[in-house]
């Protein structure tokens, strides 16, 4: 084998490098926002979909389908259809769903304890960037 045929011990094996894709596609869907929104409000239950739409502000209707169709794919969330008119539709945490709610719910909690501190260090640091 030559140098530059050689594996890089400081890089990854093929085998990890694999599985970090994998990785990466489950935190991009579980550190998406919306769908820690989405968790959070789950927690206590199921939920109708307006019923989410209004305890999650600011998200647009295509935008929640898209996220609980998203959980819903990932195991994370069941969608149950009544046959009632209209049809009633219910979203609730799977197990799985459940398990991921108490880090979620931590990451909300952490988010908005520490909003304020934040908001000072980007206005500090955005003000250090203007005087460059």
């Amino acid at each position: 084998m030559t140098p530059a045929n050689s594996p890089d011990p400081d890089l990854p094996a093929e085998s990890e490098h694999n599985d970090c894709r994998g990785v990466a596609s489950i935190l991009a869907r579980v550190g998406d926002k919306w769908s820690v929104f989405v968790i959070m409000m789950l927690q206590d239950g199921p939920k109708r979909f307006n019923e989410l739409k209004r305890l999650v502000g600011g998200i647009s209707q295509r935008m929640l389908t898209l996220t609980l169709r998203g959980l819903e794919r990932d195991g994370l969330v069941t969608r149950t259809v009544f046959p009632t008119i209209p049809p009633r539709v219910d979203y609730e945490l799977t197990d799985l769903g459940r398990g991921l709610s108490q880090p979620v719910q931590a990451l909300g909690h952490w988010a908005i304890q520490h909003q304020e501190q934040i908001e000072r260090a980007r206005t500090h640091f955005d003000a250090r960037k203007d005087a460059d």
